[in-house]
């Protein structure tokens, strides 16, 4: 953890911690619009969760990327779907910060609370044209984009009929449409519609390219100086995608101890779970897990935020285990909840049953493509023998 926090970092996550309880209480409304209600999106911008990584020249308080994925991890405790949107959400600041300045005065210039969403897989692609680019595509999985007003698409650039680069393309809400496709089994709540777009027009002022992130030239960078900045996207974006389910973890924990200290086995003559030697080991083991998930995940981070503070670049050594780890902390994380679940007994399955809302959260969320450990792995072990990664979420 950073040896010390802003006192606005500081009060944000001591509201974020009052909220807690209003967003457990939501979680099966959240459930049941399949979208974050606004009320909760009310409530996390009161306490100023949203300004966590904005500019300070926007209002915002550019924190460390702990403090920031601290905040998300407790959100995750309380509702799974809410904690996976506002990570995802408020890590757009941070992104529109690498931006122009423009870009920036597009979308903040006249309400510095207006919010992003995103789809960064290459579902569509824009083909250069006089002042910028012409867009289309289907993008799915555009998490929260029911209350964002601009979207981040991801896609190749097209000139001349070849792919010439990968970027991200900025559009304002009224240049796509969302359709409504979301019917799913985990993360019911987060709203992951389709956004469409049909012959948009982005300015250049509006894209910003993959190959220029990984190299430190954003433009955003002359403005938004902030080292937070300067953190590598092959870490910043999965660890979007892992914070959450960590979160869950630790949510789920927190009710299965809950559970099993009220809980009576009618099978074993009346025992009370809690007096199950058996249930206590595979409590110890998952809280193991749980927080060698978070250590691991959280250390990293603040080993490459230090280096950047000290004015280096985080080598690649680092950011493959930095993936690696975050992989890794995913897969803790589900494996901790499925000894949680399965030990819950048959009270855990009730729907109100906070378990197995997580447990089911958990697994919607392991099946994004920054989840697969297969790919992580295999870059870690390339970078230990000298050949080429291969992969550019590093």
């Amino acid at each position: 953890m950073p040896s010390q926090r802003s006192e606005a970092a500081e009060q944000v996550l001591e509201k974020i911690n009052a909220l807690l309880p209003e967003i457990e209480q939501r979680a099966q409304q959240t459930e049941d619009l399949r979208r974050i209600p606004d009320e909760t999106v009310s409530s996390l911008e009161g306490a100023g969760f949203f300004k966590l990584m904005q500019p300070e020249q926007w209002g915002g308080y550019q924190v460390d990327p702990v403090t920031f994925y601290e905040a998300v991890r407790r959100i995750s405790t309380a509702c799974g779907s809410t904690g996976w949107v506002s990570g995802i959400i408020g890590i757009h600041n941070w992104h529109l910060a690498l931006f122009t300045q423009q870009a920036q005065e597009d979308v903040w210039g006249k309400d510095t609370s207006v919010r992003i969403s995103s789809s960064y897989a290459p579902m569509g692609m824009g083909e250069v044209v006089d002042g910028g680019y012409k867009v289309n595509g289907n993008w799915a999985f555009s998490s929260g984009c029911e209350i964002a007003d601009w979207v981040f698409v991801g896609g190749p650039v097209i000139k001349n009929g070849k792919p010439v680069d990968f970027v991200s393309y900025l559009l304002p809400r009224e240049d796509y449409n969302i359709k409504d496709v979301w019917h799913v089994v985990g993360l019911k709540g987060t709203g992951s519609n389709t956004i469409e777009v049909k012959d948009a027009f982005v300015p250049t002022h509006r894209v910003l390219s993959m190959r220029t992130m990984a190299t430190y030239q954003s433009p955003g960078l002359e403005r938004n100086t902030a080292p937070v900045y300067k953190m590598p996207w092959g870490t910043i974006h999965p660890s979007t995608i892992s914070t959450p389910i960590v979160g869950m973890a630790y949510g789920a924990y927190q009710a299965h101890v809950e559970h099993q200290g009220k809980r009576v086995r009618a099978a074993y003559a009346g025992e009370k779970s809690k007096d199950d030697p058996f249930a206590k080991v595979r409590i110890a083991g998952a809280a193991s897990d749980i927080d060698a998930a978070w250590r691991q995940l959280t250390g990293n981070l603040q080993d490459e935020y230090d280096l950047i503070l000290a004015g280096e670049e985080p080598p690649m050594e680092l950011r493959l285990a930095a993936r690696r780890d975050q992989v890794r902390a995913t897969a803790r994380a589900v494996a901790a909840i499925d000894t949680l679940f399965e030990n819950s007994g048959g009270g855990a399955l009730n729907l109100d049953s906070p378990i197995q809302r997580f447990w089911r959260d958990a697994h919607g969320g392991r099946v994004h493509a920054a989840n697969d450990p297969e790919r992580a792995y295999v870059a870690f072990g390339n970078g230990e023998f000298g050949i080429p990664i291969g992969d550019s979420m590093v």
